[in-house]
């Protein structure tokens, strides 16, 4: 079979090789999946980098979330086990662990709607508690992480701000549903974000950049709001000041979707249960920006690495497509 296969650590366009390789075998209690479609998630890139908290032995391939098929013709919805990532023609998952594929969604759409989705929902609803009304704030609202989390903010009812950078995403932070959009690069976000609230600042802010992304949050914060704190896309791992959150009485809670997993998998299947739902009334959709066939899988990595791409971008089989 084809997979890409990453010999050595550096940036996903000059480590990531595609290459013939004999199909994995299955372990105990792992299933051998036909991929359909893979999306590109940020961590795909960190694996290359050997940044991120997983570091699989050399070689391996990356892709942590696909659409595949299994043996007897089911369309589910995976993350492939490590080194065999779904960057490939097949990949291998803990048969324990796979969620049926939602109808209402295509291949690649249906790849997305795991791990951006799953985090958006714990995230607002498991540890917020986002209730109608309530006004959210995400930041980098284009992105794949972000997005997710704009849809799942209307969907409960909440007032919506997106901060993106750049007019292009601006335009897909209001196509996805904001009710405000505010452009980082040419706007004070602070400033942006009190004119939007009255002066009250946002119930609660959804932060997978980190760094000036988290400044601005403590800043605009409302009274007993909430910081969700999902990850580092920024760069820059921000160091709260804990008297500040004592004194504007708010919460800065962490989110790693992950382990929910190993501590309570059966929250996965009832968020995935959720996410089906709304899949199926049309309240939430991933936005698919750009769909690429496997030998493009590296550069379409690189692109998402280096920030340049909106929603989610995603390798679809050929024979799929």
């Amino acid at each position: 079979m084809q997979a890409w296969q990453v010999h050595e650590n550096g940036e996903p366009g000059e480590v990531m090789r595609l290459q013939d390789i004999e199909p994995p075998a299955p372990g105990d209690g792992q299933v051998l999946l036909k991929v359909r479609a893979a999306n590109i998630n940020f961590p795909d890139a960190l694996l290359c980098r050997g940044q991120y908290q997983v570091r699989p032995s050399l070689p391996f391939t990356p892709g942590v979330e696909i659409c595949g098929e299994t043996e007897d013709g089911r369309r589910v919805i995976a993350n492939p086990v490590l080194p065999h990532g779904g960057f490939a023609e097949y990949t291998v998952a803990d048969a324990a662990a796979l969620l049926p594929a939602p109808d209402a969604l295509d291949d690649a759409e249906a790849a997305a709607l795991h791990i951006g989705y799953q985090t958006g929902w714990f995230g607002l609803h498991r540890r917020a508690g986002l209730e109608a009304g309530e006004t959210l704030l995400v930041h980098a609202a284009a992105g794949g992480v972000g997005s997710a989390a704009v849809q799942l903010g209307k969907a409960a009812g909440a007032t919506v701000i997106g901060v993106v950078g750049g007019s292009g995403k601006a335009a897909v932070a209001r196509e996805l549903g904001c009710d405000v959009v505010i452009d980082r690069r040419s706007e004070d976000v602070v400033a942006a974000v009190k004119e939007a609230t009255g002066g009250r600042g946002a119930d609660v802010i959804y932060d997978p950049v980190g760094g000036e992304a988290y400044t601005q949050s403590t800043k605009v914060v409302a009274f007993e709001g909430r910081i969700v704190v999902v990850g580092f896309a920024g760069g820059t791992i921000p160091s709260p000041g804990l008297n500040h959150a004592l004194v504007k009485n708010y919460s800065i809670l962490g989110l790693h979707w992950g382990l929910y997993n190993t501590k309570n998998p059966k929250l996965v299947q009832h968020c995935h249960d959720r996410l089906t739902e709304l899949a199926t009334r049309g309240a939430i959709k991933p936005l698919i920006s750009e769909r690429v066939p496997l030998g493009s899988a590296a550069a379409a990595v690189q692109k998402v690495a280096d920030g340049l791409s909106t929603g989610r971008v995603a390798v679809v089989m050929e024979e799929t497509a």
